[in-house]
């Protein structure tokens, strides 16, 4: 395709990564065409957070101020045992610098309405075989609804399709490649009302050796509920209802009124996330002309806290290296790959450590968090915990090099 042509974009997967790309690339020029598997854009989502980085690529991005705070200064977090037993604990409105707490839907609603009209988004439709040359990538599109194909032709194809994501294995390669298991399994739901006993602003986290469960709280709606939890073997934990297995993970012990009392709401939801968590860990997120962002590059877990501010911000790294680099596409890619690696291995290298606040793995792990509890509560050390949150922000952002015109 040559200059004069107005250069075309097909991103695959109406996320957060795919609308944060599809709309960079439009500002710098790019024709778009977003597909996504779905029948109908999806809503909802469930409780994360958005960290400096996010916050500083959200406002560029123009959505800052359209996604709400749901959680406040005010919020409390107890750490809780099975009898029921409190005390002070330490929820993410607690976190120095506090990230923005809110749900994945917000972030998604915000991104569709400044999406630019002239992007097209097509539902109910996947990629079947992506096949490219120097000049171009041909694409079979294929509708999800009554299987029927048609080829077309791109300048670029994005990945945004997520943790098992369909660019990947048709381009780079099977899923075991790149695709770890932790072994530790998630399941996240919405409740409908607060948990008996506890404020709409008051969350919980039982965290015992290899499991965990936490009460998100939102200021202006029901809390949302995360269970998690270590499992020697992924596999059989799908061969069985979700909650079945969840019950049987924090077992043999009574669950207790605070457990037994998620237990149930979960079996109730009649929407929910059961899943293992993975990382996706690749030394390079492009080949030729397509590339891969978000989950389905670099999934650091939820465990990282930083799923949605590393979509928005590598999509906006990336339109921005490809106007740097105009006509260039394989010079632009390399470049954005480089930039990004630095701020993803950061993450990467961590996520062990994040993952111990969520849940630890064995008991040496639950000692340490238990100590790390107490003494986030020290007022002597909010400050240290602050030059501390300041310092890995500033690294994070030096990496990324975003911010630059």
């Amino acid at each position: 395709m040559g200059d004069s042509t107005v250069r075309k974009a097909l991103v695959v997967g109406l996320g957060i990564a795919g609308m944060a790309t599809a709309k960079r690339l439009t500002e710098v020029g790019w024709d778009v065409t977003v597909i996504e598997r779905s029948a109908e854009r999806r809503t909802g989502g469930y409780f994360i957070a958005l960290f400096g980085t996010g916050k500083a690529s959200a406002e560029r991005t123009g959505i800052l101020d359209r996604v709400p705070t749901r959680t406040g200064p005010e919020a409390k977090t107890w750490q809780v045992a099975r009898n029921g037993r409190r005390t002070p604990g330490m929820g993410f409105a607690n976190i120095p610098d506090a990230p923005r707490v809110l749900l994945r839907g917000d972030i998604e609603e915000a991104l569709y309405a400044v999406l630019p009209e002239t992007v097209e988004v097509r539902y109910g439709t996947v990629p079947a075989t992506i096949t490219q040359d120097p000049d171009g990538v041909d694409v079979t599109l294929r509708s999800t609804t009554d299987g029927t194909e048609a080829q077309e032709r791109f300048d670029l194809v994005i990945g945004a399709d997520g943790v098992r994501s369909s660019v990947r294995r048709l381009v780079f390669g099977p899923d075991a490649n790149f695709v770890d298991q932790t072994g530790f399994m998630i399941a996240a739901t919405l409740l409908d009302r607060p948990v008996t006993g506890y404020e709409t602003n008051e969350g919980a986290v039982l965290a015992e050796p290899g499991r965990s469960a936490w009460v998100f709280p939102f200021d202006n709606r029901p809390p949302s509920i995360l269970f998690t939890y270590r499992t020697d073997d992924i596999d059989a934990e799908f061969t069985r209802p979700a909650i079945d297995s969840i019950r049987a993970a924090y077992r043999p012990e009574a669950p207790g009124p605070l457990l037994n009392e998620l237990f149930d709401r979960f079996e109730a939801a009649e929407d929910f996330l059961f899943d293992s968590a993975q990382q996706v860990r690749m030394r390079q997120w492009h080949h030729g002309r397509v590339a891969l962002i978000g989950d389905s590059a670099w999934c650091m877990t939820l465990y990282s806290g930083l799923g949605a501010s590393s979509g928005i911000a590598g999509g906006e790294l990336l339109g921005t290296m490809l106007e740097r680099h105009d006509h260039d596409i394989p010079a632009a890619l390399a470049a954005w790959n480089e930039r990004l690696h630095p701020y993803v291995d950061y993450q990467h290298r961590h996520i062990a450590n994040n993952r111990q606040i969520f849940v630890p793995a064995d008991r040496r792990e639950h000692l340490r968090r238990s100590s790390m509890m107490r003494l986030s509560r020290s007022r002597l050390l909010q400050p240290v915990l602050g030059r501390l949150q300041a310092g890995s922000e500033d690294f994070r952002m030096k990496a990324m090099d975003i911010a630059a015109p």
